[in-house]
């Protein structure tokens, strides 16, 4: 059985930076194959940083500050992967007036790996959807949507696997309900499905055919609602099994760690969501032994 012994890590990013490789390769790890895993969320085509004046983030976040970010990490760790949990679109007059395909360009410059879709995607429709998919250069994955009576049908995965160093990541989507959140004008014939069941067939199919070292849900559920019967990423993880790591969005919730919750299986699942704008970026690093035994850290860069 996979043990993982979850790390706390919360160092401020300019530490962190200025020890650049150094910090990570001070634990001793330098016999285990290392994965590190990047993520945004809610960035809502916020492309250039905070003004200087701004009364809650002077300066901070930007685009072109988050690919310095990912470069410095990327020359320290090669085994990186760059994901991000949807809302993509919509919060700036680049979104109004480029409609997307400044924010897929620009991701694609970053190398993102793969990105689940939010509900703001659909702020132009799923035909302003599918027009700027030619832009986007990484994968879509959702397993929960249903393109199949759509414009979008095969264009997004439920999932993909990512083999870096050996080690088999297997990562999905899942999106929210659109009902009552998005106009039907605009997401049409996409049908949502029930993101636990789906959730725990494919993270089995993840782990238990695709022999998976890691299984990774990229999630635009939410954090955790004060009401019952609404998914978020804390039962997503309580109800299912497989799943080690999920990337939340939706909430703009701001964690300075990834959460442990404990899944039906009583094994230890991380929750990360990095707040919104792009303020922050997650990292999150796996060391995997001989026998593939996890460890990770966690901490919360601010860009």
């Amino acid at each position: 059985m996979k043990r993982r012994n979850f790390i706390q890590n919360t160092i401020a990013s300019s530490a962190f930076l200025g020890l650049a490789g150094l910090s990570l390769n001070s634990c001793n790890e330098n016999s285990k194959k290392h994965i590190t895993i990047l993520h945004t969320n809610d960035v809502h085509s916020h492309i250039d940083p905070f003004p200087k004046d701004h009364g809650k983030n002077p300066n901070q976040g930007g685009v072109a500050r988050r690919a310095t970010l990912v470069d410095n990490i990327r020359r320290e760790n090669p085994n990186t992967l760059l994901f991000d949990a949807g809302d993509i679109f919509q919060g700036t007059p680049y979104f109004n007036f480029y409609g997307g395909e400044l924010e897929f360009k620009l991701m694609s410059m970053l190398k993102y790996d793969a990105a689940t879709i939010g509900n703001h995607d659909f702020d132009n429709g799923i035909d302003g959807l599918y027009a700027q998919l030619p832009h986007a250069k990484f994968q879509f994955l959702s397993a929960n949507y249903d393109f199949k009576n759509t414009i979008m049908d095969s264009h997004v995965k439920p999932y993909t696997i990512f083999i870096r160093d050996q080690v088999k990541i297997g990562v999905f989507g899942l999106g929210i309900e659109l009902d009552g959140l998005v106009d039907k004008s605009l997401y049409k014939e996409t049908i949502y499905n029930n993101p636990i069941e789906i959730a725990q067939d494919i993270s089995r199919v993840l782990k238990e055919e695709e022999n998976c070292d890691i299984v990774v849900c990229l999630s635009h559920l939410g954090y955790k609602y004060n009401f019952e019967g609404k998914v978020s990423d804390i039962l997503l993880a309580r109800n299912t099994e497989h799943i080690d790591l999920i990337i939340g969005g939706h909430t703009h919730t701001f964690m300075e760690q990834p959460e442990i919750v404990l899944n039906r299986k009583e094994k230890e699942v991380l929750i990360n969501q990095a707040g919104c704008f792009g303020i922050y970026m997650g990292r999150i690093d796996f060391f995997l032994d001989k026998d593939k035994n996890i460890q990770s850290k966690g901490v919360t860069i601010s860009v």
